[in-house]
């Protein structure tokens, strides 16, 4: 993988396109906050900070490359309208770029779209039609009506004109944090990570300087890694991950062929380093990030950076979006809790009789853990006659504490199972 553009090699998009690009966007798009993140770089033993196009209007970075793409089209491609396909982000980006544009809109979404996607998607005035039960059986419909209408097919991220809009952001970052070093960001397709590193390799080297390049993929959903190591585009059989913005299993042929040439390096990260960046995320810096603009902080959380001799002094993380399901929210800090050792579950079996669920009840006080459910039964396959089984959620500090606990009860002769076993190093 290449870290600077040589002579010799012609990319798809030039500076000068995203240059531009940033022309037209100037008066549509809001100039999203770099923000400081005093918890991260403690994480990191060097200064991190983020810029939050989680605060992009329509609630990512995507309504960029969209426009971009859309302000090119002929007034005759305008009038025949656009579709796209979409399970969020591009599709609320394309819905808003159209309203602005004064052009129909027709987006499909899969079966399961979570609803605050689909009415705000709705609420830009884009006409949505719901189909299939997965976004690639969406996006093969929408361009079945494009090839059976004539409406103009705008692609999430295998366009030039989209690298371009995405780029934008590297332009903003470097104006706003011109002593970055390394940048972080999510990348799904690729339009995103190929747009932002041709911003920041040409403007660096024009400044005399190298700024690494860092895309980060959940490892459930890693496209990027086997198609560069093969230099070719490699399909995945399943794509599986928390991170549905990001959740593509099969690069774009433009952005691999950048990434390839420019990207310092493509890395991983866990289902539970991504739940617990959305909690530090949301609980100390004070933002609501979807789970795919949060790879970036769960690499940092997960310490990937040194794993790859990456030892950056100024980090920015570019967080891409912020547009998650409240419900999937519930179920991500949950999780996101019992990965940093914060939320505890607990099984155990106990003679009935009275005063036994009072004594676990006082070890659990005296221990300053806090219970927040439990379940008691007396019927159960796996059950004894005279014996209950009992089901405790507690409250932690962390996995030091959640030991302490576990170390209490079995002192005084309770043999407690741990039952939630995400980021499990505390039995």
């Amino acid at each position: 993988m290449g870290n600077e553009l040589s002579k010799e090699t012609t990319l798809p998009v030039s500076l000068e396109a995203i240059e531009e690009a940033a022309e037209v966007l100037a008066p549509i798009i809001a100039r999203t906050p770099i923000e400081h993140s005093r918890v991260l770089s403690q994480q990191l033993g060097s200064e991190v900070f983020l810029k939050c196009e989680n605060l992009q209007k329509a609630g990512s970075f995507k309504v960029r490359g969209a426009f971009v793409r859309m302000s090119k089209l002929s007034d005759e491609e305008k009038a025949r309208g656009v579709v796209a396909a979409s399970a969020g982000n591009h599709a609320q980006g394309v819905a808003q770029a159209a309203s602005h544009l004064g052009i129909q809109a027709r987006i499909y979404m899969p079966l399961g779209v979570a609803l605050p996607k689909l009415q705000a998607t709705r609420d830009h005035g884009a006409e949505v039609v719901l189909h299939g039960a997965t976004v690639d059986e969406a996006l093969a419909e929408a361009k079945r009506y494009a090839d059976e209408t004539g409406a103009v097919f705008v692609h999430p991220f295998d366009h030039p004109d989209i690298i371009a809009g995405q780029g934008t952001i590297g332009l903003e970052l470097l104006e706003q944090l011109p002593e970055v070093d390394t940048v972080l960001m999510g990348v799904g397709g690729g339009g995103l990570l190929a747009g932002v590193a041709i911003a920041l390799k040409e403007r660096g080297r024009q400044l005399g300087r190298e700024i690494k390049v860092i895309g980060v993929q959940a490892a459930n959903a890693a496209a990027y890694p086997p198609s560069l190591a093969a230099d070719a585009l490699v399909p995945l059989d399943t794509v599986h991950t928390i991170a549905d913005g990001i959740a593509v299993g099969l690069p774009g042929q433009l952005p691999f062929t950048i990434i390839k040439e420019l990207v310092d390096d493509v890395i991983t990260v866990s289902e539970d380093a991504l739940a617990r960046a959305l909690v530090v995320l949301l609980e100390r810096n004070k933002l609501v990030v979807e789970p795919a603009g949060a790879v970036g902080v769960a690499a940092l959380l997960e310490g990937t950076l040194a794993q790859h001799n990456i030892n950056p002094q100024t980090t920015a993380v570019i967080l891409s979006g912020g547009n998650i399901d409240p419900l999937l929210m519930l179920k991500v800090i949950q999780r996101g809790l019992s990965a940093a050792g914060r939320f505890l579950t607990i099984r155990m079996m106990l003679p009935d009789r009275p005063g036994a669920l009072a004594a676990i009840s006082r070890i659990i006080a005296e221990s300053d853990a806090n219970v927040t459910r439990l379940d008691h039964t007396r019927i159960g396959g796996a059950l004894s006659m005279g014996d209950v089984a009992i089901t405790i959620d507690l409250e932690t500090k962390g996995h030091e504490h959640s030991r302490l606990v576990l170390d209490n009860l079995r002192a005084e002769g309770f043999d407690p199972q741990i039952t939630n076993t995400v980021g499990g190093s505390v039995a």
